[in-house]
């Protein structure tokens, strides 16, 4: 069950999250906040997945709330607002999704979903890849094998501009020349350092240090320019995985 908390200074807009959340059967609301400092106690004293969030409330907004979480108990937000000008923001503090209202019914589900996703993921790998990622912090690849014919070469990873699925094997992209890897992305992936390299498309994986910009479009994707010009999609679901943070940190 996935453990909800509704954050809103307005009754009525409270309830309707609560109808829209009795569809799904995985659901448990623990508990409602009519403002950011009864939120903040909720949030320490009862650590909620999911917290759906408003953006204008009287005594802090939204994103004051989220800067006042202790780091350990941050749970995934999707804000709740009346005002599309936000998106960029909420991007920038890692929400999971915004939802305009008046709330429609299939895009709250949508969100639902994708935050779902967050959670299931967060409990299958959370603290497995957290030990995980402490045994290899020192083990990242620095350089990758590619092997063509008889021969085999070596690509360092500060070369590589991004890489592609491409079948059973991924293609590394570094300048004008292109290298096959039999290699599936999870693969590959596992094998990168995580604060150098972000997942953003089941099919794409990106420096963050070679991103030159990034903007957002209306079906909830975004775009990374490279500083080399290309321009690639991140996608809904691994959005999360980039963040203005972290691009500046790259």
């Amino acid at each position: 069950m996935m453990r909800i908390l509704i954050v809103d200074d307005e009754p009525l807009a409270r309830r309707g999250v609560r109808v829209c959340l009795r569809r799904a059967l995985d659901v448990d609301v623990i508990g409602e906040a009519e403002s950011g400092e009864a939120a903040l106690r909720m949030i320490e004293a009862h650590r909620p997945d999911v917290v759906f969030l408003d953006v204008q409330m009287p005594d802090m907004d939204g994103f004051e709330l989220l800067s006042r979480v202790d780091g350990d108990a941050c749970p995934f937000v999707v804000f709740l607002t009346a005002h599309v000008g936000y998106a960029l923001k909420a991007f920038g503090v890692h929400a999971v999704d915004y939802v305009v209202k008046p709330i429609d019914d299939g895009r709250f589900d949508d969100a639902l979903h994708t935050v779902r996703q967050r959670v299931m993921d967060r409990r299958a790998h959370g603290p497995v890849a957290r030990g995980g990622q402490l045994f290899r912090q020192s083990g990242w690849e620095t350089r990758l094998a590619v092997r063509s014919g008889g021969r085999t070469t070596w690509v360092a990873v500060d070369d590589i501009d991004w890489i592609e699925a491409s079948g059973d094997y991924v293609t590394l992209h570094v300048g004008h020349r292109l290298h096959m890897i039999h290699e599936s992305m999870d693969g590959i992936e596992q094998r990168l350092d995580p604060v150098r390299f972000a997942r953003i498309h089941r099919s794409t994986i990106i420096p963050l240090g070679r991103v030159q910009g990034l903007s957002l479009l209306p079906t909830r994707d975004a775009l990374v320019t490279l500083r080399n010009g290309t321009e690639l999609r991140v996608s809904r679901r691994f959005r999360h995985r980039i963040s203005v943070e972290g691009l500046r940190r790259g």
